[in-house]
């Protein structure tokens, strides 16, 4: 059974950081793409990055870029998402979802994600 579970989400301050771990079973991570979203209340689901199981080639949203990073660890079977310089309106549920590497479509659109974690909540206030 192909399955991907969150963690490392919780409470920071404005300026923080937290890292965020997506860990597959059932499945490697080499030949999937795996992206984080997230998800505010009130509002769509947005794109956050993405890391391509062939190659490890990223993808940010642009208000991302500089401050997440995306990254792999095949050993563990493992995708982190660094979040640094937090801000309050970075506060939701992310996600991480899975795709089989080659797939069609933008891997920055969450249809084209099979895959869906349970998501863990990020919360930045003061």
């Amino acid at each position: 059974q192909m399955q991907l579970v969150e963690s490392g989400g919780g409470l920071v301050q404005p300026g923080g950081s937290l890292r965020l771990s997506c860990t597959a079973s059932g499945f490697t991570l080499d030949y999937y793409t795996i992206g984080w979203f997230r998800q505010a209340p009130g509002k769509e689901r947005e794109f956050v990055a993405a890391i391509r199981g062939s190659g490890g080639s990223t993808y940010y949203a642009d208000s991302m870029k500089g401050r997440f990073t995306i990254s792999r660890d095949n050993a563990k079977n493992t995708v982190y998402l660094q979040m640094n310089s937090l801000k309050p309106e970075d506060t939701a549920i992310y996600y991480c979802a899975g795709r089989a590497h080659g797939s069609s479509g933008s891997d920055s659109l969450a249809a084209n994600y099979a895959y869906w974690g349970q998501g863990t909540q990020v919360t930045v206030s003061s």
